[in-house]
């Protein structure tokens, strides 16, 4: 059936028998997909039911249905005339994991974080008021993203304005992990209540047979409405915000959402519907653990087991360290924003539950909250995906940097991030926080120099610390690599401790010896380099830029000189970053074979770690060739 879906108007003449078989196509397919490639499964298999009643109630594109996060939108694409392409989901090339502007008119906005829905389907409606044009506007939003302060700040300005925005609240009690603060708590109540609908249509339809006389009353009389709910009827947040709220209703009922969007894309004021889901509804594997399956590598679609890496994650390195640091210093403290698993600190919540703190998916706060913690004496580990905190940069300046305070923030995916494209990439946080007084920033390149740059972090500094690492396997340990950590100093790895073999005589001298220098997170590919490049006759040793703030200039510009040239290789933006610094440096200095490799000044879209360093011409052949261009 799905073959024969090229736009949202084949959607609305199916029949509600075919609505069924429909969503059982949609799923499958959704399945094969995410087991093939990976991805999100479990909330996009619980928002099939509703992308179909959403289509078929609504005419986009001439209708604007927003996704936030739009990490459940697969259902979205194959029923916008992409499911021919689908099978290119999240790969090199294919279609992205989220809406993208590009791929189709029926996606408004590339969105990738969460909490914005609203804020962008209001301003849409407001624009398309002022021009002229006629639509509705539609965000879909799920209640983890509700904790997101920026949603409460759109809701209360959609309540002001009062225009005619449609507020999709999809609740599944989940965000990527279980939901946790009082504010899912509270929408728990309100879906608990299924009385409390049954009631306030009641009031309301008696209310609405008090008819008007004329206009000069219509104010009073609706002053009067409203006094009247209030004798009966206790209102809800949505309400008092200045919203109709119909809800809770089953999000899996085709029909009955139908009707409700039906209803309520006529009325005059903004209007929240709230559905209820269920997180990977129609697969039992997803729908028994989907916190495992909110996210999720390649997969067997049988029994659900995921391929094992070999290797010891950066996130797992940082994870296990973190609990043998915790059990030595009880006013350790770990916080992370509805990332409790992707951060590796399921641990630490296990065996400190007193001292574990998941905020929600509100950045800003948990960086602010452990300010707070480490005003108050404790030490606060503060753990959130590169990407998402950029959403907190004004919190690590103005409350954390600005006040000397010792808080370690843990920026986990930093640099290349595989398959999820632009909105993903942590290439920036270098760039943003690099001139941020008071600020440390440790970029370690094993999982033994991240116990070492972790315990420095928390038992000899006594500012504020960044620590980045990238996603990805540790590369393999060396015991020579284990160098103490000592504050603006870098790793120095000769070519002879990791090719032994290869390197030449002690006494030997080459006229081709060059220096790699990078930041920790593209150890793994100079390292590759610098043995490709022994076996072409040019020795290469390493420097690992441990400390990117504060960083020794003068050290390294004194062992840079001894080279014949210095290839820099950076996993972060070229604008801004470390390497164009030392660049720079070097430069006045009179060292003068110097090149800078970092990634350029645009969006990097999706694609496996390799294939986005090679898109950036920053492959392990590209650092050869570059050092065979320097030589």
């Amino acid at each position: 059936m799905l073959a024969e879906i090229h736009s949202p108007d084949d959607v609305k003449k199916l029949t509600n028998g075919q609505l069924t078989i429909l969503a059982d196509e949609i799923r499958k397919v959704i399945i094969d997909a995410v087991g093939k490639n990976g991805g999100h499964l479990a909330s996009n298999l619980g928002a099939v039911e509703l992308s179909v009643a959403l289509h078929r109630s609504f005419s986009s594109p001439q209708d604007a249905i927003v996704w936030d996060v739009s990490h459940q939108c697969y259902a979205h694409k194959l029923l916008t005339g992409r499911y021919e392409q689908f099978s290119t989901l999240r790969q090199h090339g294919g279609l992205s994991g989220f809406t993208k502007k590009k791929e189709s008119p029926h996606d408004f906005f590339d969105n990738g974080h969460s909490s914005t829905s609203i804020s962008s389907a209001l301003g849409l409606l407001t624009a398309w008021e002022y021009t002229g044009r006629t639509g509705k506007a539609v965000a879909v939003i799920g209640d983890g993203a509700l904790t997101g302060g920026m949603a409460l700040e759109a809701l209360s300005h959609a309540g002001q304005l009062a225009k005619n925005l449609i507020v999709v609240l999809n609740d599944n009690q989940m965000s990527i992990g279980k939901n946790t603060g009082s504010l899912s708590r509270y929408l728990s109540r309100l879906t608990m209540t299924s009385s409390y609908q049954t009631f306030r249509h009641t009031v309301d339809h008696f209310v609405d047979k008090i008819p008007y006389f004329n206009k000069h009353l219509e104010k009073f009389i609706f002053r009067f409405k409203r006094g009247i709910k209030g004798l009966f009827l206790t209102n809800n947040l949505f309400v008092d915000l200045g919203f109709e709220y119909v809800g809770p209703l089953d999000g899996h009922d085709i029909n009955e959402l139908e009707k409700v969007f039906h209803h309520v894309k006529k009325l005059s004021r903004p209007v929240v519907v709230h559905v209820v889901t269920r997180k990977g509804k129609g697969f039992a594997l997803a729908e028994n653990d989907p916190a495992k399956f909110h996210g999720i590598g390649p997969f067997c679609v049988t029994d659900g087991t995921v391929e094992k890496a070999d290797k010891v994650s950066f996130t797992q390195a940082f994870g296990s360290s973190l609990v043998k640091l915790a059990e030595k210093h009880k006013e350790i403290a770990a916080i992370t924003a509805a990332m409790t698993s992707g951060t590796g600190l399921e641990p630490f919540s296990r065996k400190f539950p007193e001292r574990f703190f998941d905020v929600g998916i509100a950045e800003q706060h948990a960086v602010t909250f452990g300010a707070g913690l480490a005003a108050g004496g404790m030490i606060p580990v503060v753990c959130i995906y590169s990407t998402f905190m950029q959403r907190a940069v004004d919190q690590i300046i103005h409350d954390v940097a600005l006040q000397n305070l010792h808080v370690v923030l843990v920026f986990d995916r930093a640099g290349p991030v595989p398959q999820d494209g632009e909105t993903h990439q942590g290439m920036f946080d270098i760039a943003l926080m690099k001139t941020v007084p008071n600020l440390t920033i440790l970029a370690p390149f094993s999982a033994k120099d991240l116990e070492h740059c972790l315990t420095w972090a928390i038992e000899e500094c006594r500012g504020p610390v960044v620590i980045r690492y990238p996603k990805g396997s540790c590369p393999s340990e060396n015991i020579d690599f284990s160098v103490p950590v000592v504050s603006a100093k870098g790793v120095f790895i000769p070519c002879v401790e990791f090719a032994p073999s290869l390197a030449p005589a002690e006494n030997a001298v080459s006229e081709k010896k060059v220096l790699l220098a990078c930041t920790g997170g593209f150890y793994a590919e100079n390292i590759t380099a610098a043995r490709s490049l022994l076996l072409k006759g040019i020795e290469a040793d390493i420097y690992v830029i441990r400390f990117v703030k504060p960083f020794d200039m003068q050290s390294f510009a004194e062992l840079a000189g001894k080279y014949s040239a210095v290839l820099i290789s950076e996993d972060g933006a070229e604008n801004g970053g470390i390497g164009e610094t030392i660049e720079n440096a070097l430069l006045l200095k009179g060292i003068k074979n110097v090149r800078l490799m970092a990634f350029p000044d645009r969006f990097i879209p999706q694609g496996s770690r390799s294939e986005i360093c090679a898109d950036c011409g920053l492959s392990t052949e590209d650092l050869v060739a570059e050092v065979l261009t320097l030589v």
